[in-house]
Order: structure tokens, then C-alpha cells, then sequence
């Protein structure tokens, strides 16, 4: 039986050069699977006409929208996961799905081994070959660009010598990767942080700095997830795509961040997700009307937590397994509306509202209708700062 390989194709530059060299190094068939995550942009039966033209045996396109955005979306979006408190995983989320693919396309074609094109830097080759592990242990993995220390500049010259159809040259030599989520680019100029981003880099998000009429929009929420848009029912994924749309035209969502790799070096990428980071705004707003101070607390921690586990490639593991419990189990109460105003690139909350509301206006007034009881506060500010009292006494006799 002719040997097979599972390639992660993605139509751009690294993948490319793939098919070519496995099939020269190796002698096997090369299968070539994209992943429709709503990504847009170039047409994805053009992406498989490529990876076809590139070599490949056999291409196709699987439609993933939905299932990212309810399985990997909708779990981030509940837990506000943001690396490094700016990063909404826009490629991070993708990649274990994508290895769902992978893994069920070598079942079928009976392949031993999954291929993918990400380089020895990146966070990628760690997702993806920890992912193939979880789930397909059997299954080797073969990395081309990695294995061989292909710098890009060497890729573009094998691409060309090749004559493979591709679009990334050394005019154009940044790295893309995107989903409905959101994109991210890297390479070129911005390599070098002095560098700010050129707006020809965007193509999710408008320029902040135009000035634009504000979008009010008011997102409803049902247990943390969205479930209107303006009073008009959406999926998971309508609530991203049309969200990517409207805050994306007031600039929104734009990322430039240096950022910690899993690896150990520092690295430089421009991201823009204005549906994924207005929803978190939104998502975390109606958080702080309906959950418990130390519950919300303690979910912060777990927030960051489960972003940095997603980042590091470790959606499978127990600890993730563990916290996606925690983090379901405290958007038991996250239903409601929030206002938001979007213009100028920020979403500024201007209006909150649920049933499951934990503030109590006859408390919170000043005004008359006050039903606080401030005779309370004497006595449960002497017994909140008796251990500092105390401490503060043994300390002043010990001189």
C-alpha cells in the first residue's frame, strides 16, 4: 500500500512547500485538508485547487464554522480568555479542532503519519503534534519547514524554483493566520518592534482614527452566551460574524502586542478580533452584575489560567478539563442584556440589565428610598479590622 500523509493545509507559503518536499523526500502520497473556520478572505475552493497544483493527491475543505464557534469559541468566550490580558487566542483555539480533522482524514485514508507547516519558533508545532497525541498516539508527526531550519526567505526561493501558485513573496513576506475569531499577522517589517503597523496589514478592522457615527448595539446573553444581537436571535457564529462586521468598521479589536512564547523567545504580532474582544467586554461586564465578589475573583484567576493552558497547547489536559466545569458552572447566572457604543476603535459599555442581578438599587442609592441600614457599619468595621488591630498592637510593644 502506497504510504500516505496527512497535510495541515492552510494555501499559504509554509503548507505549500510542504506537499512538494514530502512527496520528493518521502515517496508518499500527500493529502491535503483545510479547515473552513469562517476565515474568509480567499476562496477556500481556490485553496484546495492549490494544494492540488502544489501535488497533492487528494484535497478538500471541511466546513468547521459552527463547531468552532460553539465548542471553541463559546468556551473562551465564557471564560474571557485573553493571553496576557490583551490576546483573545485567535489561532490558539483553532488548532485542536483542526487536529480533529487531521486525525479523522488519516482514519479514513488510512495514513500513518500527519504533517503540518509550522517552523521550530512558534507556538503551532506544539498544538498541534500534543493534540495528534491526546487523541491519535499512533499517528507520527512530520514537520518539512522545521525538520529542515527552512527560513522563510528559503521557503519563498523553493517556492519560486518550484513554480508552486502561491501569493507570499519577498515584496510580501508577512505570515497570516485567521478565523472568525480573529487574525493575526506576523513577519516582515513588524519584525522589527520600532515598527508600528501599516494600516495595508488590516482587513478585519477599519481605521480607529476616522471619525465614524456610533453603533449602539445590545448584546443578550443567556448562561454566558450570546443569544441576541439588538433583540434579533443568533448563533454563536452569527453573533462573531456580525459583531467582526459592525465594531470592525469603527476599528475595534486591533492587537499589537510582544508577546511570551511557549518556546521561550519573545515575539511580535499585530492581531484584530473585533467580534471576540467586544463579546469578552460585553461577557465581562454582565459578570460583574451577576456574579458573587469572591466567585468572580477566584474566576478571574481561573480566566487567565485556562487562556495561558489553551496557549501553551494543552486543551486536552486535565487541568483545562477541570476548569471548563468551573468556568460553565459560573455563567450559570450570566444572562442578560449590555448597551455597548461602538466607535473611535472601543466599546464602551452604557447599559447593563438582568434578571439575575445582584445589584439592588434600594442599597446602592444615596438618594431617598435608601433601605441600607449604615448603623450596621460601625460594628462590622470593628470586627473586619480586629486582626489588623491586634497585629498592629503586638507590634508597637515589640517596639
Amino acid at each position: 500500500m502506497t504510504n500516505r500523509v496527512v497535510l495541515a493545509y492552510s494555501g499559504g507559503l509554509d503548507t505549500s512547500v510542504a506537499i512538494p518536499w514530502i512527496a520528493e523526500r518521502t515517496g508518499a502520497e500527500v493529502i491535503a485538508v483545510a479547515v473552513d473556520l469562517g476565515q474568509g478572505g480567499e476562496d477556500l475552493d481556490t485553496i484546495r485547487k492549490r494544494a492540488l497544483a502544489c501535488g497533492a493527491v487528494e484535497a478538500y475543505v471541511a466546513d468547521a464554522r459552527d463547531e468552532f464557534a460553539e465548542q471553541y469559541c463559546l468556551p473562551a468566550l465564557k471564560a474571557n480568555a485573553l493571553y496576557m490580558d490583551r490576546y483573545p487566542l485567535t489561532s490558539s483555539l483553532s488548532r485542536p479542532l483542526i487536529v480533529e480533522h487531521l486525525v479523522a482524514a488519516a482514519r479514513q485514508h488510512g495514513a500513518s503519519v500527519v504533517a503540518h507547516g509550522c517552523t521550530g519558533k512558534g507556538n503551532d508545532q506544539v498544538r498541534f503534534e500534543v493534540g495528534i497525541a491526546a487523541r491519535a498516539p499512533d499517528l507520527k508527526c512530520v514537520a518539512p519547514i522545521r525538520d529542515l531550519a527552512m527560513t522563510r526567505d528559503k521557503a519563498i526561493d523553493y517556492a519560486e524554483q518550484h513554480e508552486l501558485p502561491i501569493e507570499t513573496t519577498k515584496a510580501n513576506p508577512f505570515s497570516i493566520d485567521q478565523n472568525v475569531w480573529g487574525r493575526s499577522v506576523e513577519c516582515g517589517f513588524l519584525e522589527d518592534i520600532w515598527n508600528g503597523p501599516t494600516e495595508d496589514i488590516y482587513a478585519y478592522t477599519a481605521d480607529p482614527a476616522v471619525p465614524r457615527p456610533a453603533d449602539e448595539v445590545v448584546i443578550t446573553f443567556d448562561r454566558g452566551r450570546p443569544a441576541a444581537i439588538d433583540g434579533r436571535p443568533v448563533t454563536m457564529l452569527q453573533a462573531v460574524t456580525e459583531l467582526n462586521r459592525r465594531a470592525g468598521a469603527h476599528g475595534l479589536g486591533r492587537v499589537d502586542l510582544v508577546e511570551d512564547r511557549l518556546v521561550g523567545i519573545k515575539s511580535r504580532e499585530v492581531y484584530e478580533a473585533p467580534g471576540a474582544i467586544t463579546l469578552i467586554s460585553a461577557h465581562r461586564e454582565l459578570e460583574n452584575v451577576t456574579v458573587e465578589r469572591d466567585l468572580a475573583r477566584f474566576k478571574r484567576t481561573v480566566d487567565q489560567r485556562w487562556a495561558e493552558l489553551v496557549y501553551d497547547g494543552l486543551w486536552s489536559s486535565p487541568l483545562k478539563n477541570a476548569l471548563d466545569v468551573f468556568v460553565e458552572h459560573t455563567n450559570e447566572h450570566v444572562s442578560g442584556d449590555v448597551r455597548m457604543s461602538l466607535q473611535g476603535g472601543r466599546a464602551v459599555v452604557t447599559g447593563r440589565s438582568s434578571a439575575e442581578s445582584l445589584y439592588d438599587f434600594s442599597l446602592a442609592t444615596y438618594d431617598s428610598g435608601d433601605m441600607f441600614d449604615q448603623s450596621l457599619a460601625r460594628g462590622f468595621i470593628e470586627l473586619w479590622g480586629l486582626r489588623t488591630k491586634l497585629a498592629a498592637k503586638r507590634d508597637q510593644r515589640n517596639g
